[in-house]
């Protein structure tokens, strides 16, 4: 950091200006703003508290016009949430108390909506004070308006009159959090410079350290969630310097770095989910181009989770089995995917239908999304191979060969081993999709199955939306044995971000998904291993660390973070899906001539 100040000569500034050239990039930190008599404006311990950590600061000026806050976050790697007044006690759905002072109404307005816009999009977050209790409150935890008019139990003095520079008491930090593995201490002096305070933490959050009253001093995120929060003033005292509160900024910073690598890297590359169950959400008047709150991928959450491509299935749950029911589920999946197309017609500004590899590249290259289209268990082209030439006229990619429970083509891992694998017909079936180019799925089948596919299908094969089941003992899941299989025929095994697939007790974190993908490298290598969310498929499970289509950059920080180089990741984010297609397309090609 070079803070010089240069005689007023503008040929000697000029010279200094162009011997200092800069060729790293820094992770660009965006500040919020106060907001005084109209102004916006900032003490600048906070900018050079960011400068030192090696971040470039940015004040965000008070705005609460929404559209523009939202391209200036969609910009940033970082938002650093700073002190001041109090918070309306209405955001936390409760009246003023006689103790609450001055409140400034598009302050307020202004800081939560960018937590949201910043959250949305995966962008780490460092909350100072007030940005602090701004989090809690966004994220559904309650705070104080007055902690000593609303706390029965002795409150220290939290308001000090020392200089800032210096801590006025104590607080003790939890163990094996993060904020323990930031400090590497148990105790840390802090100083302090409030009234208001959290008092219950928000859902997804944990304390991570208190005061000697019992005041949360601090809170993170949980895994996957690069948020975290003091109650002090770190800018001010890291300035001094203080060793230890300039660790906050350096975490902080390296933070927004990484995001910054991840961007860059979605934008450089394909970014994949090989499986959703969003038509399942579709209704007469759903609106793939609005975000839902009950939908994981829709266009808004693509569009933030820098996500380039998804395979949206048709999806069937599996029915009698007599002519005339497997002719509804035959209907039921042409309508599905007819809704599919129908939603890519509305936006073609946006998004588009992608048929081949070519026609993401394409896609990509305009700034569009694209939608590969796959039907999600076989019993959609009933008791008629040539249904399976209807859906490849129709755009679809992969077939699932059954989904719970045994149908015409195969036993379901979930079934009753009816044939003891794939059917006559379900042989034949095989065969008829490799001279489609139609790619062979056993996510959802038997071990028979799986076994009996592999040997027919002259194609690599995949299994769209599945885990290990070293890891999770559960009949969806494909044993090492399986695993190494299809890596062996050329194909790929994508992990499945559902949390039952993932982890047989407790709730399943993104670092369950990172140890499914590491076991399934370590198994058959990085050229067979991709992603295939099966978002939208249940409403109950959502993967913590990554719930939707827009966390998932949350995905590639964590597996940047396992050492994964970019070209790997590559691979596991599309390329080696992709090149599954292209083979299946490119045999295809070769039979028919």
């Amino acid at each position: 950091m070079n803070n010089t100040i240069y005689p007023a000569d503008l040929t000697e500034l000029h010279r200094h200006i162009d011997a200092r050239q800069s060729y790293g990039g820094k992770p660009l930190i965006g500040i919020s703003a106060n907001y005084r008599e109209g102004d916006s404006c900032i003490e600048n311990s906070y900018v050079l508290s960011i400068l030192e950590a090696g971040g470039l600061p940015v004040l965000l000026p008070v705005l609460t016009d929404i559209e523009a806050l939202r391209d200036i976050v969609s910009r940033l790697d970082g938002l650093l949430l700073t002190g001041g007044g109090d918070i309306n006690p209405l955001y936390g759905g409760e009246e003023p108390i006689p103790a609450l002072q001055d409140i400034d109404v598009p302050r307020d307005q202004y800081d939560f909506t960018l937590v949201k816009l910043a959250s949305d999009r995966c962008v780490p977050i460092f909350g100072i004070c007030r940005g602090h209790q701004v989090i809690n409150l966004a994220f559904g935890g309650s705070n104080y308006q007055d902690i000593h008019s609303q706390r029965d139990t002795a409150t220290l003095k939290h308001s000090q009159s020392l200089n800032r520079e210096y801590g006025s008491h104590t607080v003790t930090v939890e163990k094996e959090s993060l904020l323990h593995e930031i400090l590497q201490t148990d105790t840390l002096t802090v100083n302090s410079f409030h009234h208001q305070a959290i008092r219950e933490a928000a859902p997804g959050f944990r304390v991570s350290a208190t005061s000697a009253d019992g005041i949360i001093e601090a809170m993170e995120g949980t895994p996957g969630h690069s948020i975290f929060s003091v109650q002090w003033h770190p800018e001010k005292m890291a300035v001094r310097p203080d060793g230890q509160m300039q660790k906050l900024f350096r975490h902080f910073t390296e933070e927004a770095a990484l995001f910054a690598r991840t961007k860059a890297f979605h934008a450089r590359h394909f970014i994949v989910d090989s499986h959703c169950d969003t038509p399942m959400k579709f209704t007469e008047d759903f609106d793939f181009s609005l975000r839902h709150n009950d939908v994981k991928v829709d266009l808004p959450k693509m569009t933030e989770g820098l996500e380039d491509a998804v395979f949206m299935v048709a999806y069937l749950h599996q029915e009698a089995r007599d002519e005339a029911s497997s002719q509804a589920a035959t209907q039921k999946a042409i309508d599905i995917l007819y809704q599919i197309a129908e939603q890519a017609k509305r936006m073609p500004e946006h998004i588009g239908i992608a048929y081949s590899a070519d026609n993401l590249k394409a896609l990509k290259k305009a700034g569009k999304k694209a939608i590969f289209l796959g039907i999600e268990n076989g019993y959609a082209i009933g008791k008629n191979l040539a249904n399976l030439s209807l859906f490849r006229s129709m755009g679809v990619t992969y077939v699932t060969l059954c989904h719970n429970g045994d149908n015409d083509i195969c036993d379901s891992s979930r079934g009753n081993n009816e044939h003891n694998g794939l059917s006559d017909f379900g042989r034949e079936a095989v065969r008829e999709m490799n001279r489609l180019g139609i790619v062979v799925d056993i996510s959802h089948a038997g071990d028979q199955t799986v076994s009996d596919v592999l040997e027919i299908s002259s194609a690599p094969i995949i299994a769209s939306h599945s885990s290990c089941r070293a890891l999770c003992n559960h009949p969806r899941n494909l044993t090492d044995e399986q695993i190494r299989a299809i890596a062996q025929k050329g194909g790929v095994v994508q992990v499945c971000l559902y949390g039952p697939f993932l982890k047989e007790s407790g709730e399943a974190t993104i670092e369950d998904a990172v140890a499914h993908i590491n076991h399934v490298v370590q198994i058959a290598g990085i050229e067979h291993v991709g992603i295939g969310t099966d978002f939208d498929g249940d409403d109950t499970e959502q993967l913590t660390g990554c719930r939707a289509a827009n966390e998932l950059p949350r995905l590639t920080m964590e597996l940047f973070r396992q050492g994964y180089s970019e070209e790997e990741l590559s691979l596991l984010w599309g390329g080696n899906l992709l090149r599954v297609v292209a083979s299946a397309e490119s045999l295809a090609e070769k039979q028919t001539k």
